[in-house]
């Protein structure tokens, strides 16, 4: 007959606890299995607490980025994980994905298209469908503000176009960039964002306001028309 008894935590070695072990060594020593056991503080009655996250953490490739997309009821196919344990775990990757976010504000001026990358993939890297925004900068390309346009993307009428000029003026930027996603993953831009990043530019420039780049975001690339000689 199967033998179900199984350790509790508590019942391991001292060395194997999750917080022991974070406050013997620091957080730096836990596996990502082991600082999620912490967050859920327990398991079900076949697992224990980190078994249950290296479980769950193999359905996504062991890839935080991945999990930080999922919902209530992608954990819910776990046994032991009910709405209070799911929603802990997506409280704790939301507050990494806002730490640095926060540590970028800090890098106040852009100097090239990666500088907009990185400001942007921790807002777009877990959406699933698209958003538009603009950069307002001054003219030492130092950032005043960012503004979302659109979200469910961007259909190129004039509309759209005196939105974003309106941001700048009120704003009083003279330099802005255009940025959105593809949740596809595809960052290569279509026929409609090359038709409205001119359509963009040659407004702009009659208010001589210039447009550095506009930034494709997907999740680990992005493609920018400055940077292959489209603007």
């Amino acid at each position: 007959m199967e033998n179900k008894h199984k350790l509790s935590i508590n019942q391991w070695a001292l060395e194997d606890r999750p917080r022991e072990k974070m406050m013997e060594k620091g957080a730096a020593a836990l596996s990502d299995a082991e600082l999620l056991a912490i967050l859920i503080g327990s398991g079900n009655t076949e697992e224990s607490a980190v078994e249950l996250m290296r479980r769950l953490l193999l359905s996504c490739d062991n890839n935080l980025n991945s999990l930080a997309k999922w919902e209530v009821t992608d954990y819910s196919r776990f046994k032991g994980m009910g709405p209070a344990k799911s929603i802990t775990v997506m409280a704790a990757l939301e507050l990494g994905k806002r730490r640095k976010l926060q540590s970028i504000k800090e890098r106040c001026r852009i100097t090239c298209s990666k500088d907009i990358y990185e400001i942007f993939q921790p807002l777009m890297c877990d959406l699933e469908q698209e958003e538009f925004w603009v950069l307002l900068l001054n003219q030492a390309t130092k950032l005043i503000d960012k503004v979302r346009i659109s979200t469910g993307g961007i259909d190129g009428t004039y509309t759209d176009v005196r939105t974003i000029l309106r941001e700048a003026l009120l704003q009083r930027a003279t330099q802005i960039a255009l940025v959105h996603n593809h949740p596809s993953g595809n960052n290569h831009p279509s026929q409609p964002d090359r038709t409205l990043t001119e359509h963009i530019r040659k407004a702009a420039d009659t208010m001589n306001i210039h447009l550095i780049d506009h930034v494709i975001v997907c999740e680990n690339e992005f493609y920018s028309f400055a940077d292959e000689g489209l603007l």
